[in-house]
């Protein structure tokens, strides 16, 4: 049970909830806390919360059919995972593991009480299916990046989305290769390109980027 009601203030779509659906939030959902790299939840496993990050970041990932790891979408705070949103609708196991990328917390929302609100609130249904479309044309894009676009560019797309404010990385090139879903080898190939151009320098497990310009034209290539 949930005594401040002030958490449904992180979620835009529950702003306008009737005090009924409000009540049933509060007494049935349950606020947890995740340390960092905590599994949150893997395949095989059942879907029992509708998930509700109200702090962190949480990484969704998953085994590719090569073998490789490949991130689908993080979930940020203010956020709900479409994965256990779909796990929940169609009454499957998870497909892919949630990790916790910094310590988090969470609102969970059991199933029968998720199923009870879909049933009986029109917000809730709408809050649910909103976050639910926008992830979706963001997992397409996630594929179509993967099947059409060139991995040169794909790469310095990702420099750019994950360097720090001093234009770091601290990622080994492994940890880059499963954020593009690709082997090792290949992301290594294409950093030490990067680093003979002059745009970037490597160390062990950190890519300290110099000429962010020209890694954004390319980034930029059509």
């Amino acid at each position: 049970m949930l005594t401040d009601p002030s958490w449904r203030t992180h979620f835009a779509g529950l702003a306008g909830i009737s005090d009924r659906v409000s009540d049933i939030l509060d007494r049935k959902a349950r606020s947890v806390k995740l340390p960092k790299g905590a599994q949150i939840f893997g395949p095989g496993k059942p879907a029992e919360n509708l998930l509700l990050l109200i702090s962190g970041t949480v990484r969704v990932q998953q085994l590719s059919e090569a073998g490789h790891e490949i991130v689908l979408y993080r979930v940020h705070a203010g956020e709900s995972c479409v994965l256990t949103t779909a796990c929940l609708l169609a009454f499957e196991d998870y497909s892919a593991e949630g990790i916790a990328e910094t310590d988090a917390e969470a609102i969970l929302i059991p199933r029968d009480d998720f199923d009870e609100l879909m049933s009986i609130s029109k917000e809730f249904r709408a809050f649910v299916f909103e976050s639910y479309s926008k992830r979706i044309t963001d997992l397409f894009l996630v594929i179509e990046e993967i099947a059409f676009k060139r991995m040169d560019i794909r790469v310095a797309q990702k420099l750019l989305e994950l360097k720090d404010d001093h234009s770091v990385l601290h990622l080994t090139h492994q940890q880059l290769a499963v954020e593009l879903g690709t082997a090792r080898e290949v992301i290594s190939r294409q950093l030490k390109e990067f680093e003979r151009r002059g745009w970037l320098g490597l160390g062990r497990g950190v890519i300290e980027i110099h000429d962010a310009e020209a890694i954004a034209r390319l980034a930029e290539t059509e």
